[in-house]
Order: structure tokens, then sequence, then C-alpha cells
């Protein structure tokens, strides 16, 4: 295994609540860090991007008072999520900020840049790269992130192909860094699983969707609820690049989840003055297939705390 020096001791269970477009925010992000897991949140989310400054302000400050009257509990760090992709015309502004804050992690999805990664470390902060296949991931490395993530199949929104099997098994064999696992990972068996296969972290984002923190509409946390793995399409309509949806969320929409066209992936746009396609976000739930296991909506320190319980349960039937 292989954890950054950061996470020594601040973490209830090995796991990552990965960034949810438009739904990650700050109470989410504290809460998940209060729990004992890294909370995360795209840049993206805030806006205007002097709403960025104060959420940077926001979590760091709580989190630091929350750890100093609480010295027995586990805080996690929390992480930052830059779209480095060409189109996102904020991402100078938010790295800066970024760097003004000394975000502690900080993950990079769409494109490995080697600035982005030297800003980063030039105050000692530590960079995860989000990637679907083993030729993505040799780019990462060798532009200067620190760690990867393998968004395997099944993982909500932008997911790649690759079993989870496959994917770390490849990655593995080639780089004794930190690997985190993405791809319907909804309970804490699943975790212990991920490490059982050669990751370090396991990798949640759906499940979280279903929190009371989350900012996201009561129909989508309830159609989560209500859905299971085969509720789940693959597309690329939405954004210009694949990635699963809770097809109820398409039917509501007028589409017909099964005959869905293709969409240019030259049209994908990140940029702050947002799209038409942006707008799908809101309509077009992003979800991974496991989320069978999400039975009830619940706080994200409840969620973590049933993730802890079932991962020292697997252990203890594997005699780990």
């Amino acid at each position: 295994m292989s954890l950054p020096k950061i996470l020594d001791g601040r973490l209830r269970l090995p796991a990552v609540g990965s960034p949810l477009f438009i739904i990650s925010h700050p109470p989410l992000v504290i809460a998940q860090c209060k729990a004992g897991v890294v909370g995360s949140f795209p840049t993206l989310n805030a806006r205007p991007i002097e709403q960025l400054d104060d959420w940077f302000s926001e979590i760091s400050e709580t989190l630091d008072d929350y750890a100093g009257k609480n010295p027995d509990k586990p805080v996690a760090p929390y992480a930052a999520n830059l779209i480095v992709h060409r189109s996102n015309d904020r991402l100078d502004e938010d790295l800066a900020l970024c760097v003004k804050h000394k975000v502690p992690i900080v993950i990079t999805s769409l494109g490995a840049r080697p600035e982005v990664n030297d800003a980063i470390h030039s105050y000692g902060g530590i960079v995860w790269h989000d990637i679907i296949n083993n030729r993505f991931a040799h780019k990462a490395i060798e532009k200067g992130a620190d760690g990867l993530i393998c968004v395997a199949a099944g993982a909500g929104g932008h997911a790649g192909t690759l079993s989870p099997f496959a994917l770390v098994q490849d990655i593995r064999a080639w780089f004794d860094g930190t690997i985190l696992l993405s791809g319907s990972i909804a309970t804490g068996d699943a975790v212990l699983a991920a490490q059982a296969m050669g990751a370090d972290l396991g990798y949640i984002g759906s499940a979280f969707i279903a929190t009371e923190e989350a900012r996201a509409a009561d129909d989508y946390k309830q159609m989560i609820v209500d859905s299971e793995g085969k509720d789940i399409v693959y597309t690329n309509l939405f954004t210009g690049i694949h990635g699963n949806y809770l097809s109820p969320s398409v039917v509501k929409a007028g589409l017909d989840p099964n005959n869905l066209p293709e969409s240019d992936p030259s049209k994908m746009n990140f940029g702050s003055d947002g799209s038409t396609k942006a707008k799908a976000w809101k309509d077009i739930w992003g979800c991974g297939q496991g989320i069978g296991a999400v039975r009830d909506i619940q706080s994200a320190g409840e969620y973590v705390e049933q993730l802890a319980q079932e991962y020292e349960a697997a252990r203890a039937r594997l005699a780990l």
C-alpha cells in the first residue's frame, strides 16, 4: 500500500468522496472530512469565482477548528477538483486560489498538465489524476501526478469501460504510488475489495449524492434510492464524453435511453459561461452502477459510519 503522509492517522477508513459536479459543496465536504474520509468538490461548482475563495476559507477554517476541539477523532484533509480541459476558461484563476489556500489535495481531470502539477507541488500539495486506461495513466505520471484515480466500468459520470480488476492490474504492474479505484463502490465490502486487488483507497461518488448534505434535488436523491445497476445508461450524448447516467432521468427529459444518438466530442465545453450541454447536468443525472446498495437518504456521517462497520465486518469474515 502507498498512501501519502498527509493521510497518516487521518482516515476512518481508506476512502475518498469523489467530486460531484454541481452537487458537492462545503456542507458535504466538511461532513465527509469530519467523518474521516477525504471530501472533495469541483472548483467549478463555486460560481462566481469569488465564491471559490470563500469556500476554501470556510472548509479549511471549519475543519481546523473541529480538529482542534476533537483531537481524538480522525479528520481527513479535503481535495479540490480542477478540470484542466482547454475549454475551462477559469482554470488559471481556480489554480491560483488553490495555491493561495494551499489546498492539500488537488484532483485533476480531462487532461494532465505539468504546470498545474508544479503549482500544487510548490507549496507541498499533492495531485491525483483520474484516468480510464493505462495509456492515460502513463501520461499523468510522466507529467508529474502523484497518484492515479482509476475510473473503471460502472463508475458514475465520465467512466471508462475496463473492469476494475483489469485496470488496477495493468497500472499496478508498473506504478507503486497511490491508486484510488472508482467503479460501483458503495459499501465497506467494496472498499476492502478495492484494496485486495491492489488499490489503496476506494473512490465513492454516487452514494454520497443520496445524503442530506448533498446539493442535489430531492427527486435525484430518491431516484438513486429507488434504482439499481440495471437503471444506468452509458452515453456520450450529454457532455461529449461517455458517462453513466440514471435512465429514469433520461426518460423524464423526454428521451429514449435505449436509443440515444452519439455526440460530437469536440463540442465538450467546461467554460465558465456554461453551454447548452451544461444544463443537462441538472436534468440528466449522473450515477454509477453501485447504487443498489443505497437504500435510504441519510447524513454523510451516518453513511461513512455504515461504510466503516461494513469494512470491519468484511475484514472479520476474511480473518484479516
